[in-house]
């Protein structure tokens, strides 16, 4: 899979108040339904499926998962199966990501809220092993050793105006979060946590193994529930449309608003050169369309802010 990287100045008065200089990487692939951090995770997952001949890559998302949907595209160029295993009660392919999935030949299994729950435990996982043995078991969102290693090794301080001072991302399971601080040589590293997890500190911390303690994981200021969307962030994710930059609310969209409000308040201090990692996750926004959370998932047809 053939990467390449794309840098956007981002312009906004919280940036010249503070003297700050913020770029926007993003990464796509030769496949549009691959990119951001999922392109990344899921290279080293990939090529052992390959180079071991595994049947394809047995995984695991919610009924909307950015990274069911790479999975899927990802494996279908390569010529491998996938399997998705949902937490749903009813695989339903009015839903646009499952419908994406399923035309790039994943098989997809309703899983119940209550199993899915025991998703980490080791039993769990080896019950669905036992049932596919032909295939290479990826753990949610792609987070693994494996995913850690391919994002650090991903030069996301090294802007077009030289070394970034702070590298910044959303933190959905933890694993580009890891990769990053691994790979962040003398730059700050910066999580902007985007949904409720007490454990997700501890997790960052047994997969970075000690790398380095120049990191912080950070709650959203501006934070609806998980996988909801405010009047607020939907203006915001329209605005930045407007710089050439398409974001989501529920990631991307969240993490930058956040990030913003970060520097407003003075907590990143003044002249920092920062780099915020864009992970991604476009196809998210047919999904919120679907389910009436965004007027629209194309911001051309209507800006019109959703109801709070």
């Amino acid at each position: 899979m053939v990467l390449t990287t794309e840098w956007q100045l981002l312009s906004h008065p919280v940036l010249c108040k503070f003297q700050h200089q913020l770029w926007i990487c993003q990464i796509q692939s030769q496949d549009p339904q691959v990119s951001g951090n999922k392109a990344l995770k899921l290279k080293y997952q990939l090529a052992q499926a390959v180079q071991t001949k595994n049947a394809g890559l047995l995984t695991l998302g919610g009924a909307f998962s950015n990274h069911l949907a790479a999975t899927a595209a990802a494996c279908h160029s390569l010529g491998l199966a996938s399997i998705g295993l949902v937490r749903t009660d009813a695989i339903d392919l009015g839903n646009p990501t499952l419908s994406a999935c399923q035309q790039n030949g994943m098989q997809l299994i309703a899983v119940s809220r209550e199993h899915y729950r025991q998703r980490d435990h080791l039993e769990w996982q080896q019950h669905w092993q036992m049932q596919f043995p032909d295939y290479l078991f990826v753990p949610e969102g792609g987070t693994s050793e494996a995913a850690v290693r391919a994002v650090s090794e991903f030069p996301l301080g090294q802007t077009p105006a030289g070394q970034a001072d702070c590298l910044v991302s959303a933190v959905g399971s933890g694993g580009t979060l890891a990769g990053l601080i691994r790979g962040a040589g003398s730059a700050s590293v910066l999580g902007i946590q985007v949904a409720p997890d007490p454990g997700l500190s501890n997790k960052i911390s047994r997969l970075t193994e000690g790398a380095t303690d120049n990191w912080q994981l950070q709650p959203a200021l501006h934070l609806p529930a998980y996988g909801k969307v405010d009047n607020t962030l939907w203006e915001f994710c329209a605005l930045m449309k407007q710089q050439g930059i398409e974001l989501e609310p529920i990631y991307t969209g969240k993490a930058l608003y956040n990030l913003l409000l970060l520097i407003e308040q003075g907590l990143l201090g003044q002249g920092k050169r920062i780099s915020f990692f864009h992970t991604g996750g476009l196809q998210g926004l047919a999904g919120l369309a679907y389910r009436g959370l965004i007027p629209s998932a194309d911001f051309g047809q209507s800006n019109a802010p959703v109801a709070g």
